[in-house]
């Protein structure tokens, strides 16, 4: 074996190991999280119940102030949801309720979530047709 090869070694074997690891079963899949925020896996039903659930905090739901699909926001300094990146959301509620963001409603609406909760509105907006745009093929 040459120097080369032995210095591939451990990338393919950590590869292979990765690959074993995310197979489809197993307890360890149970375990597994769905995002880069390391939230559990997402429900989209359960995230549709908790958009339109009135939050204890304010009184508000998500749909009150985004819209059905998260893509009518009552105000145009709040953001559209719908078709955003479920990573990008759980993020942004997860520093809502830390405080790490700061908005009068949402840090109040988001410290109360669970990750399990914020998994599944994340996943529920994500899943619905998006308005949201990127800035490729636009003139200068």
């Amino acid at each position: 074996m040459t120097i080369r090869n032995l210095a591939f070694a451990p990338a393919l074997a950590s590869a292979l190991l990765l690959a074993a690891c995310s197979s489809g079963s197993g307890d360890h899949a149970a375990a597994a999280t769905s995002s880069s925020a390391g939230l559990p896996q997402g429900n989209i039903a359960a995230g549709e119940q908790l958009a339109n659930a009135k939050g204890a905090a304010t009184g508000q739901s998500c749909v009150d102030c985004h819209g059905p699909d998260g893509n009518a926001p009552i105000d145009p300094s709040y953001p559209k949801l719908g078709g955003q990146f479920a990573d990008y959301l759980g993020h942004a509620l997860q520093g809502y309720r830390s405080g790490a963001r700061d908005h009068a409603l949402m840090s109040a609406q988001a410290k109360a979530l669970t990750d399990q909760q914020i998994a599944d509105l994340s996943v529920y907006f994500a899943s619905r047709e998006g308005e949201l745009v990127d800035l490729s093929g636009m003139d200068d």
